[in-house]
């Protein structure tokens, strides 16, 4: 892959679809590489477009206005960081040669639909995964719990992210709440949602899998250590690396995310959701992207999954070695206002082994995540608690 010199005829340019902070630091990675980025989200001031050399506001579910955007820029490579996309219109884009989707248009098509990517998973592959059902309406959602997936189960959108739209429902009588609560989390697609089965796992993991050039300059797979994470209604609140798990479960894992990974293509890191119990391991969700719960790589390895994407999709060779044991843990929002502040990082940082990124947010919310606490330490538990207490000690304030 040779590398031009940005702003210049000889430029890289890539193009982000959605700029946030996962998007951030992907156009970081970039830049120190040389790439000319354009950071494209549908809002102003995104973190992405803090750093990338041109910055646009566009609806991504707009195709029309996607693909005129693309003409206009004219990137080499289309680096979608989102679900909420016309992917039809990426479709078209690499059909007809205008730019490069990473991984693949297909690959992001089929996993910013959850019916999509748990077809393929369960039915083409043969996967194991939790017993699953759609339903277009509140009638079909209660017929396909009462015959199908039964009580406990877990509704999801077919399209949302970052457990948005996520209900745990116990009983006939949350069905109804539970199809609306899914409906206002909906990105896009309204209307359809996902209904699964609950498995009684250990714990969960991300397989961060990379599909990037190898010695021989063809295409392999690398697995980065597993990381274990904590959501709150589908939503990361803390992870760390390594997870310990069984040689069994760890040969599963890799098994299940290099056939997902596999059949989707391409290059760049991909994320791979999966549930363990012992030594059985179900597929859950892949994003063909960096992960949330990835952002403890920043710390833990010698190359974050953001500079893993960055060079997989450019065509360089990567490392997936550790550096440390290491803990994630989100700073949240706390308060509803534009231009906070945060008081604390001094002394978030006085804590051992610790880093900070601040993600730059125009617009808080309570529980919008706004940054991220960072820790290395001689094990997972002692990462976890220095995490976990630096993420405590930043307070975010109003604004002037």
């Amino acid at each position: 892959m040779r590398i031009g010199t940005p702003l210049s005829p000889s430029a890289t340019r890539v193009m982000l679809l959605g700029a946030g902070e996962l998007g951030k630091e992907v156009i970081i990675a970039l830049q120190r590489l040389g790439v000319e980025v354009i950071a494209v989200d549908r809002y102003a001031n995104a973190p992405g477009h803090q750093v990338a050399h041109r910055a646009h506001v566009i609806d991504m579910t707009d195709g029309a206005a996607l693909k005129k955007l693309v003409q206009r820029e004219k990137p080499h490579l289309i680096v979608p960081e989102i679900e909420a996309i016309a992917t039809d219109a990426l479709i078209g884009i690499e059909r007809e040669g205008i730019a490069e989707v990473i991984p693949t248009a297909r690959a992001a098509q089929l996993t910013m639909n959850r019916e999509g990517i748990r077809r393929l998973a369960a039915e083409q592959l043969g996967l194991p995964a939790s017993a699953y059902a759609f339903a277009s309406s509140l009638a079909e959602l209660r017929n396909a719990i009462d015959k199908k997936i039964g009580y406990p189960c877990i509704i999801k959108p077919v399209m949302s992210s970052s457990g948005k739209g996520q209900s745990l429902i116990k009983t006939p009588q949350e069905a109804e709440t539970a199809w609306n609560y899914a409906q206002s989390g909906a990105r896009v697609g309204l209307g359809k949602v996902i209904v699964e089965g609950v498995i009684e796992f250990d714990y969960e993991i991300t397989q961060l899998t990379a599909r990037a050039s190898g010695a021989s300059g063809e295409i392999e797979t690398y697995f980065c250590e597993p990381i274990g994470h904590v959501q709150v209604k589908g939503d990361y609140v803390e992870s760390w690396q390594p997870q310990p798990m069984s040689r069994t479960a760890l040969a599963a894992a890799r098994d299940i995310a290099g056939k997902v990974t596999d059949n989707l293509g391409g290059r760049g890191i991909f994320g791979v959701e999966l549930f363990v119990k012992g030594d059985q391991v179900w597929f859950s969700e892949v994003s063909p992207r960096p992960h949330d719960t990835g952002m403890v790589t920043m710390i833990s390895q010698v190359q974050s999954e953001f500079e893993i994407h960055a060079r997989a999709i450019l065509g360089l060779p990567v490392s997936v070695e550790m550096r440390s044991p290491g803990a994630s843990a989100v700073i949240y929002g706390g308060l509803e206002a534009k231009g906070i502040a945060f008081d604390g990082v001094d002394e978030a940082l006085r804590v051992p082994g610790t880093d900070v990124r601040l993600f730059g947010k125009p617009e808080s919310f309570i529980k919008r995540r706004m940054g991220v606490a960072l820790a290395s330490g001689k094990d997972i538990d002692e990462a976890r608690q220095r995490a976990k207490l630096a993420a405590s000690k930043v307070r975010p304030v109003k604004g002037l």
